[in-house]
């Protein structure tokens, strides 16, 4: 019995030895994820939480945090009458379906062409993604040379063609958007090129070279076998790009300030305007969750698409 008992005793200790320190241990986990763990909750989790509560109340940012005054939904049925939103709104939807598929449509192209038939792939390669990670300052002073209304060497060629009267482009509140729509477009496309390589060289070249003992013709590769594989590369590229699009600000600021006449307006824009330059926050805020929902829901759409197509 004794015996018994002991063996008991020291079972009980060992375990109750393993369980401390199984405690220390996770207590120095938590203490190793603590400034992470501050980090996020001060710089994502509060300001999501306080940006909500803003959107339900009217705040001057210059009267400080006693001036915040709860109003409800008033914010939210305002952005409806709200011709400028609407207008940003209407911007953003064109700025998106332009961007986005033509970019990734040239990207594909020409990732294709450089994967299979250029020879020197690391120079074009880091020739096109520079435009991506140059300085938003050095591209927007080359892009206004560019479109300069009487000297920028676009008008000047048009010229030459015998256009007597080209697009004023930055200037003109009919061509604004597109011309940064086009500067987007070609800032952007290397970074797509690069994914899009990077999703080619995965493909085997056994596939190919099956379909060409079978006499399939290049068309035929691309549309049987490439697309269909690139798939999944083609999903994450549009998942990000549309996020992207709904979130440009800097390009808009910079150009053209969002105008003439609100004509290149965008909704972060709008959300800038409202935010820091009328100083109001709450009302900024509840365009910030409209965007939200807007990114939202068409996220979702985009990975349902995805799933029925891997689905069926």
């Amino acid at each position: 019995m004794e015996t018994n008992k002991l063996a008991n005793r020291t079972a009980g200790g060992a375990a109750k030895s393993r369980w401390n320190n199984s405690k220390k241990e996770a207590l120095v986990g938590w203490l190793f994820l603590a400034p992470e763990f501050v980090g996020i909750v001060l710089l994502y989790v509060f300001p999501v939480l306080f940006s909500l509560y803003l959107s339900f109340s009217e705040w001057n940012l210059v009267g400080g945090i006693s001036s915040i005054k709860f109003v409800g939904l008033e914010n939210f049925a305002k952005l409806f009458d709200d011709e400028k939103v609407l207008m940003a709104l209407k911007n953003n939807l064109i700025y998106t379906v332009l961007t986005v598929p033509v970019g990734m449509l040239l990207a594909l192209i020409l990732a294709v062409l450089i994967h299979s038939r250029v020879y020197g792939k690391s120079y074009f390669k880091v020739a096109f993604f520079i435009p991506y990670i140059s300085s938003l300052v050095a591209l927007g002073a080359v892009w206004s040379a560019l479109y300069h209304p009487s000297k920028g060497p676009i008008n000047q060629f048009l010229m030459s063609l015998g256009i007597t009267d080209p697009p004023k482009w930055l200037a003109d509140s009919n061509y604004s958007l597109l011309s940064i729509i086009i500067i987007a477009i070609w800032a952007g496309i290397g970074y797509q090129i690069v994914i899009y390589l990077a999703g080619l060289t995965n493909i085997p070249e056994e596939m190919y070279e099956a379909a060409s003992i079978d006499g399939a013709s290049p068309w035929h590769k691309f549309t049987k076998i490439t697309l269909p594989l690139l798939g999944p590369t083609t999903s994450f590229l549009f998942i990000t790009l549309l996020m992207s699009s709904f979130k440009v600000f800097d390009l808009v600021a910079f150009m053209t300030g969002g105008g003439p006449n609100d004509s290149s307006t965008v909704i972060v824009f709008r959300i800038y305007e409202e935010g820091f330059r009328n100083f109001k926050m709450g009302y900024a805020s509840a365009i910030s969750w409209l965007l939200f929902a807007i990114v939202g829901l068409a996220t979702l759409a985009t990975w349902q698409l995805q799933k029925r197509k891997v689905h069926y």
